[in-house]
């Protein structure tokens, strides 16, 4: 009788958490800045290690310079890749952990992590969460979609509740909670089945 007592509570538990872990980038903190995160690195290059969970990116050795890496991952030509800032800043902030509400690289949750970079890298700023952000986006469809795009999922239901910043060939970089700041593929299942929309601020 004691089991099937608790059997409820427990999983309104896991629930409970399920929905705090997915409630990352709802905080309404102020966004600040602070020391360096650590994560655990799938392909090294010479200086910070690129992190990334993406499938087609399985097996693929990146051991040349920074921005060689970064272009060999999202299969474009180096030369193509000329907004260094961004990358520079990514590359920074690469493997930060997640922690809900955190605006430092010591954690971050994705809306935080979106809109400093938003701040740095463009000199524009965005709302604080990831909902508010979805609601000031100009549409676009998934081929129309360029780097510096905001993406927007929703794994915990209707709502937003996770955004991403687009870079290239469907890469997108974004704080994931279990790896921390992260490139990620948007065509990867577990991703695409939550994407809801893209676009670029209206601002």
């Amino acid at each position: 009788m004691y089991f099937i007592r608790r059997t409820p509570y427990l999983a309104l538990l896991s629930l409970f958490f399920m929905v705090l872990l997915l409630s990352s980038c709802g905080s309404k903190r102020k966004v600040a800045h602070g020391g360096r995160g650590t994560g655990r690195p799938i392909t090294e290059g010479r200086g910070t290690a690129v992190l990334t969970d993406a499938s087609d990116a399985r097996g693929k050795v990146l051991n040349a310079s920074k921005m060689d890496n970064y272009a060999s991952l999202l299969g474009v030509d180096v030369r193509d890749l000329d907004n260094k800032q961004l990358y520079h800043f990514i590359d920074d902030w690469m493997g930060c952990p997640h922690q809900l509400g955190g605006t430092q690289k010591s954690g971050v949750d994705c809306s935080a992590f979106v809109s400093i970079l938003f701040q740095q890298v463009y000199r524009k700023d965005l709302p604080r969460t990831s909902r508010d952000m979805g609601e000031q986006v100009k549409r676009k469809y998934e081929r129309e979609l360029k780097e510096g795009d905001l993406i927007f999922f929703s794994f915990g239901g209707k709502t937003i509740d996770h955004v991403g910043v687009y870079l290239r060939n469907n890469k997108f970089v974004h704080v994931s909670t279990r790896k921390g700041v992260i490139i990620s593929n948007i065509k990867d299942s577990w991703y695409y089945k939550y994407f809801v929309r893209g676009g670029s601020p209206k601002i």
